[in-house]
């Protein structure tokens, strides 16, 4: 599912135009579709209060389409004009047609009027601005969004539904207006917006659904952003055929975990076994390889001398290395020098044939305090990053990077030509070519210590079982957040813990199998 800006967009419609799709019969479309979302969202429309906000462009034509559908549906309709419409507007001759004369709550005493509307209302429609919010909400409009404020505050019940984005969300940056509109639904029209998935815009959006108003495809072919859905990585993960055997889905190389995080340890490899890796084995110390052990069985290792250097440990993992598919480097691994120069170790300089990586944590950190080190990871490798580890990275300020996760996760893999997984709400994946994948979950139950080193070690799972670097990022960041959604719906989101995922990751993979 492409996700585009509003340019796009634009563009995108010119050339439904030029197939012969008229800008009317889009908006026919999109009314429509829009109205059955609410339909269906609302379990049926008949004999309920609807008011709808209706703005001056398109985003208002549209809103007036939906309302006639509503109204054809059996809803007490109210059309609330919040700006002066062409005389000529054919939509709203329909509904004289009808029997619905709109009211122009942008004259004086429309708040008024609208706040008698709002009292009985059920659910509000907004297509007051859409994407087209060229300026800070103020005025009569903004009196008008104060009085739908209100009405909530006084009525838990009233649900508010947006046409294509919440009014006073930008749609390309997810900057959100003070005065702008929270919304208990949002129908993406044609295609979600970028600013969707950018905070704060993204906590206004509420449940998202993208309605299908007819634009012919391949059009939005070019466009580089999507998001990630369960049918794009159900044709991603690797067959389990009959005659399998542990060889059969890979051999995974785990170095992490270290006296003060032992549990990230246990956490990126039983996370590796629980996305169908044939053989976990994990290099550490004796005190992890005791905790681990007692509670993950079918992982093996690699000990490491406590009292020895870089070189001695490097020497047990390489011959390792070298008989397995893939490598996860960084889980809980801590900043002690000799363990940044071990990292160093395995990963830079290395031939263009050496095994793929998954780096996390600190083995990020350690790669950040080497100048130009991207020009020495000479291997296929997924890099894990928080907002804080790529800042380090890319030596900008966090609030910069959370400012455009979609932009920086987009120069950091072209800087780096490495794929790019920027960990957080709506997780972003980059390629080096400039193509993203925005994950369509935020959960706030993920914001807790160890949950990126089930990421790690689902996304390293998975490339041991063959899949590439963008596979498997895609694969692992989609299953990541789906069990984290069915933890959240058994669990609550306060408290969801790491180790919670780990059971729930092989439905996520059952359930992805049999999307549609």
């Amino acid at each position: 599912m492409k996700i585009v800006s509003s340019a796009e967009m634009r563009e995108i419609e010119e050339r439904c135009e030029g197939q012969g799709i008229s800008t009317s019969q889009l908006m026919e479309n999109a009314g429509r579709a829009f109205a059955e979302e609410v339909r269906e969202w609302g379990q049926g429309v008949a004999g309920k209060n609807v008011v709808t906000l209706i703005g001056p462009g398109n985003n208002g034509g549209d809103g007036l389409v939906a309302a006639r559908h509503l109204h054809d549906w059996m809803a007490n309709v109210e059309v609330c004009l919040c700006a002066p419409r062409p005389a000529t507007d054919r939509n709203i001759e329909m509904l004289l047609e009808r029997g619905l004369q709109p009211i122009p709550v942008y004259e004086e005493g429309g708040p008024a009027t609208l706040r008698e509307a709002l009292n009985s209302a059920e659910i509000v429609v907004d297509a007051a601005l859409g994407t087209g919010r060229s300026r800070p909400i103020a005025g009569r409009l903004g009196e008008i969004f104060a009085e739908l404020e209100a009405a909530r505050e006084s009525n838990a019940n009233l649900r508010v539904a947006a046409m294509d984005l919440p009014s006073g969300v930008d749609a390309d940056s997810g900057q959100g207006d003070p005065a702008g509109l929270r919304a208990d639904l949002t129908v993406a029209l044609g295609y979600p917006k970028t600013g969707m998935f950018a905070f704060p815009g993204a906590s206004m959006v509420g449940k998202l659904r993208i309605a299908d108003i007819g634009i012919p495809d391949g059009l939005a072919e070019e466009v580089s952003l999507e998001m990630l859905t369960g049918p794009m990585v159900k044709a991603l993960l690797p067959e389990r055929p009959a005659d399998a055997h542990k060889g059969t889905f890979g051999r995974l190389v785990v170095v992490a975990g270290s006296g003060r995080y032992v549990g990230a340890a246990y956490l990126a490899c039983a996370a590796a076994t629980r996305v169908g890796a044939g053989l976990v084995t994990l290099a550490c110390s004796p005190v992890v390889r005791a905790i681990v052990g007692a509670r993950a069985a079918e992982v093996t290792y690699i000990p490491l001398d406590d009292e020895a250097g870089a070189q001695d440990w490097k020497a047990e993992i390489v011959g390792e290395m070298e008989l397995s598919d893939a490598l996860l480097v960084g889980c809980g691994l801590g900043r002690e020098a000799r363990v940044w120069d071990l990292v160093k170790g395995l990963l830079l300089d290395g031939g263009e044939g050496a095994t793929p990586a998954v780096i996390d944590a600190d083995g990020l950190n350690a790669l950040a305090s080497e100048r130009g080190w991207w020009d020495r990871l000479n291997r296929e490798a997924v890099l894990t990053p928080h907002p804080g580890e790529m800042s380090r990275l890319m030596g900008s300020p966090t609030r910069e990077i959370q400012g455009d996760r979609i932009g920086t996760a987009r120069e950091a893999a072209a800087r780096w030509g490495k794929t790019v997984v920027l960990k957080g709400a709506h997780t972003v994946a980059a390629r080096p070519d400039g193509r993203a994948v925005v994950s369509p979950f935020a959960n706030p139950g993920l914001a807790s210590a160890g949950t990126g080193d089930v990421l790690a070690g689902a996304i390293a799972g998975l490339m041991a079982q063959g899949l590439g670097a963008w596979e498997a990022a895609l694969a692992g960041v989609y299953l990541h957040g789906l069990a984290g959604e069915v933890g959240r719906e058994k669990v609550g989101e306060a408290g969801l813990v790491a180790s919670d995922l780990l059971p729930r990751l092989p439905g996520a993979v059952r359930g992805v199998e049999g999307a549609g």
